[in-house]
């Protein structure tokens, strides 16, 4: 049984590689976007309201279930098409239910140029702030 158990410990190494390997692509694909917890977030609306841009790429139905007040409503497969209509002096702050999408959407963001992009860590589920419907 000595092939077997080397088998074994070679799938445990290309485990572990893609692991890896999945690590560091999430780590490098993230550089440049910056997380805003919901505390941050919601300090930030109340001292500087005007210098920020919030988008929430949730779909409109998601949307319309409770949103931050002021958030724009671009889904996510909308982001593409919409991002040159975001203003460039002004942070923009990308929100989803998760964080997931929005960090996907400050992907593209990025990727188009803009500088001050932002992700809220947790999405609505960890917003604490007030909820528009």
């Amino acid at each position: 049984m000595p092939g077997r158990s080397l088998d074994l410990h070679s799938s445990w190494v290309i485990v572990l590689v893609v692991v890896v390997l999945f690590v560091l692509w999430r780590w490098w694909s993230g550089r440049g976007i910056n997380k805003l917890n919901s505390g941050a977030l919601e300090a930030r609306i109340k001292e500087k309201p005007n210098s920020i841009e919030l988008v929430d790429v949730r779909e409109p139905s998601e949307y319309k279930g409770g949103h931050i007040a002021f958030a724009k409503n671009i889904p996510l497969g909308q982001i593409d098409r919409k991002l040159d209509t975001l203003p460039k002096d002004k942070d923009i702050v990308f929100v989803c239910q998760s964080g997931a999408r929005s960090m996907m959407a400050a992907r593209k963001a990025k990727k188009a140029g803009l500088q001050a992009i932002y992700n809220l860590s947790g999405g609505m589920s960890a917003w604490r702030g007030p909820v528009k419907r």
